[in-house]
């Protein structure tokens, strides 16, 4: 086995994973909602009053703030090791799994856990165990 020592990024990491934190905490203390896309998403598809402005707000923010830092530094190297066919059925897959799952890993990984919730636990356990079995079929036993 090889580290890719280029792509070991502790520490940007580690700021990431504080303002997930922080985002997922304020959005529950200002809002007393779960920090989850799915919800946030599955919301705009059955709006209640008062609650589509906020939503979409959250969605815009998601669009631009890539756009911001494409500005600020300038463009990244993107590499998906994966044919068009493939990203679409993942992305298809994941869609489903949200809906059986009541919720995304945002919303079981980082919001669930934090609250302790049991579902959150068995959900997180159940797609982390099948991210790391696909990869293990994906990359090492199919030989791709």
């Amino acid at each position: 086995m090889t580290i890719d020592w280029n792509h070991f990024t502790p520490w940007a990491s580690l700021a990431g994973g504080i303002l997930l934190g922080l985002a997922a905490a304020l959005f529950i203390l200002v809002n007393g909602r779960i920090l989850g896309i799915s919800g946030i998403v599955g919301g705009l598809f059955r709006p209640k009053a008062g609650d589509v402005g906020w939503r979409l707000s959250f969605m815009l923010g998601l669009l631009v703030a890539p756009m911001l830092y494409f500005l600020v530094v300038g463009p990244s190297p993107v590499r998906i090791d994966a044919g068009w066919t493939t990203v679409v059925v993942a992305g298809l897959l994941v869609g489903v799994g949200t809906r059986y799952g009541a919720g995304c890993t945002s919303g079981h990984g980082v919001c669930g856990l934090s609250r302790l919730s049991p579902r959150s636990l068995i959900a997180t356990l159940a797609f982390m165990g099948a991210g790391f079995m696909t990869v293990y079929l994906v990359r090492h036993a199919l030989g791709s």
